[in-house]
Formats: C-alpha cells, sequence, structure tokens
C-alpha cells in the first residue's frame, strides 16, 4: 500500500503546479487565449450543430451553418455599436467644446483655491504632455503588438472553432481515454457537466446583457441624456466583466455627460441609474440567470478576475468566471480536491455537497 505524502508536500506541489500553470499562461497568452475563447463558442454552438445533424445535414455543412450564425450575430452587435460610435464622433467638436469649458472652470477653482497662475498650470501641463511624449515610442510599440494581437485572434477564432466542433467526438474520446484510471461514466459526467456549465453561463450573459442594456437606455432616455443607447450598450458590455468593468463604465459614462451637459446634476444622475442597475443586476438577473449555474463565491470570483486580468488582460478577466467554473466541477468529483472546491463554492453549494457525501458515507456503510 502507497504511503501517503504529508500536507506540507501536497500543498506545496499544488502551488508549484499552479505557479507552472500561471507562467504558461502568461509567456503563452497569445496562443492560450484565443483557444480558450474559441472552446467557449464552440461549446455554446454545440447544441446548434447536433439539432443541425439531426435533421440530415454532415458535420462539416452544420458546423459552417452554426458558425456563420455565430459570425452574423457578432457582426450585428459590432455594426450597432460602431454606429453609435460613429455618432458620438460626429459631434465631437461639440464634445470638444465642453470640455474646454469644464477645464477652465477647473482651472479657476485652482487658481482660487491655491493661488496657481493659467500660465503656471500650463507650464505644469505642458511638462507633463512632454513627459508623455518622451515615452511615446515604447506606447507606439505597445499598441501596434496589442494591434497584431487582435487581428491574430480574429483570424485564428474562427479557424479553432470549426475545428473544435468538427473533432469534438474525437476530443471527447481522448479525455475518457486519457483518464483512464477513472470510470469512463465519471469522466463523461464531468465533461456534461462542464459544458452545460459553460452553456448556461454563456446564454445566461446574453440575456444579462440585453436586459442591462434595456434599462440603462430606460433610465438614461427618462434624464434626457445625450447618447443615451451608446451609454447604455456600453455600460452593459463593459458589465459582463464582473465588478471592475461597471466601475470603468461608471467613469466613462460620467464624463461623457459632463462634456456633454451644462448641468453638474445630470453625471450624478448618471451614476445613480448605473449603481440601481448594478443592484438590480448583482441580487435578481444574475443570481437567476447567471448564476444558477455557476455556484462562485465573490471573493474567489474577484481573486480569479484579478489574477485573469493580471494574466492575459481583458480577455483573462472574461475568461476567469468559466475557467474557475469548470475546475470547481472537477474538484467536486475528486475525492482528494474537494476542499478546493468547497472554497471555491458558495455556503449554499457547500451545504448541498455535505449533505450529498454524508448520504454516500452512509449508504456505502449500510451495503458493508
Amino acid at each position: 500500500m502507497t504511503q501517503q505524502q504529508p500536507f506540507y508536500f501536497r500543498f506545496t506541489m499544488v502551488l508549484l503546479m499552479l505557479a507552472l500553470l500561471c507562467l504558461f499562461i502568461y509567456v503563452g497568452a497569445d496562443l492560450v487565449v484565443p483557444f480558450a475563447l474559441a472552446m467557449l463558442i464552440a461549446i455554446l454552438l454545440i447544441p446548434i450543430c447536433n439539432w443541425l445533424q439531426r435533421k440530415g445535414l454532415g458535420r462539416a455543412v452544420s458546423t459552417m451553418i452554426a458558425l456563420l450564425a455565430a459570425a452574423l450575430l457578432v457582426g450585428g452587435i459590432l455594426y450597432f455599436l460602431s454606429s453609435q460610435i460613429a455618432s458620438f464622433l460626429n459631434d465631437f467638436d461639440q464634445i470638444k467644446k465642453g470640455i474646454n469649458t469644464h477645464v477652465q472652470t477647473v482651472q479657476t477653482w485652482i487658481r482660487q483655491r491655491f493661488g496657481l497662475s493659467l500660465r503656471e498650470q500650463d507650464d505644469l501641463v505642458n511638462k507633463a504632455v512632454a513627459s508623455m511624449k518622451s515615452s511615446g515610442q515604447g506606447a507606439m510599440g505597445s499598441a501596434f503588438s496589442s494591434l497584431t494581437s487582435v487581428v491574430t485572434t480574429t483570424v485564428l477564432l474562427p479557424i479553432y472553432v470549426f475545428l473544435l466542433l468538427y473533432y469534438r467526438s474525437l476530443i471527447r474520446q481522448f479525455f475518457i481515454e486519457v483518464f483512464s484510471k477513472t470510470p469512463p461514466d465519471e469522466v463523461a459526467a464531468i465533461i456534461n457537466e462542464s459544458r452545460t456549465v459553460v452553456q448556461s453561463y454563456m446564454v445566461g450573459l446574453l440575456i444579462e446583457f440585453v436586459i442591462v442594456s434595456a434599462i440603462n437606455a430606460a433610465g438614461f432616455l427618462i434624464l434626457g441624456i445625450k447618447y443615451a443607447i451608446f451609454l447604455a450598450v456600453f455600460a452593459a458590455v463593459l458589465n459582463i466583466l464582473p465588478y471592475i468593468g461597471m466601475l470603468i463604465a461608471s467613469i466613462f459614462c460620467m464624463l461623457v455627460t459632463l462634456t456633454t451637459s451644462d448641468k453638474l446634476s445630470e453625471p450624478i444622475w448618471v451614476l445613480v441609474v448605473l449603481l440601481v442597475v448594478q443592484f438590480i443586476d448583482n441580487n435578481i438577473i444574475m443570481p437567476k440567470i447567471v448564476g444558477s449555474k455557476v455556484k462562485l463565491n465573490a471573493l474567489v470570483t474577484i481573486a480569479g478576475v484579478v489574477v485573469g486580468g493580471l494574466l492575459c488582460g481583458v480577455s483573462g478577466m472574461f475568461l476567469s468566471i468559466p475557467v474557475i467554473a469548470i475546475l470547481k466541477i472537477i474538484f467536486d468529483r475528486i475525492e482528494d480536491l474537494r476542499p478546493w472546491g468547497k472554497l471555491f463554492g458558495d455556503e449554499e453549494d457547500s451545504a448541498k455537497h455535505s449533505k450529498a457525501r454524508a448520504k454516500n458515507v452512509s449508504r456505502k456503510k449500510k451495503e458493508e
């Protein structure tokens, strides 16, 4: 009988494995991120492919039709956003005039409060601009690298999605055979549950996006805010990023409203609308639509979003929740990793698993 290793050794190995995994993701982000996004999209499109195949279409044809439908949906959303952004940019001169008005107000307040003349304030601003220009070359290089990464991801993503959908049965069989020591039914159950959770999460996000956009737009239109639809959709898009996204959206929407309105009360009302929508989303929409399948506590969610952002930027923040949800499913199914699964879940989920485990132990004792 193999002697079990001490706890400190097992814990150290887990930390080492996590460190190596994070290093691999950080170094290979340009490969990992498109592939992970493709996996999410492929999982979301599997029911469509299966339905088309049951209608008599071949695997290649059904995969192409599902991929085309997804492309049309994404294209429609991007067209809507681009048209709103174009409308926003058409009034840039008016926005610039509003910015200048508020800048003059701030400069007057600084002169009265701190005794700095307008010339001294301009000198400070010019020094800051000169400092930014000195580091502009590095910024341009970073921007070019980011643009190259976006183009590469856009080209590779549909190819990855098509191949993952086309070879999905082969990939499923691969996982079953790799974990040969685990019963095939158990591996298949983990795969099916992971797919169900990811599908529920992605569909829930789409529904949440539509609802939050509608509520934001209604609030902004009632207030008479300019660019109400654009700001509402923009805030809903950023709301997909848990916790952090709404903070960025609130700041952006308040700044835009500040530059397009002479009333200082309107940015405050915009913030009130976004806070109310965030409260409704966190307590009603998210738990009922998105969180019904993804049982993760807030601490793990925030930590996962931050780590995902540090490793892979915005894409990592978006991918962190479904990845953690899949890890939780795996942890709940493996005896030695169940404490980690409890750490990831909420109190209600932990109590449910504890009751299920107690029933299993009681049943085994009766059988013995």
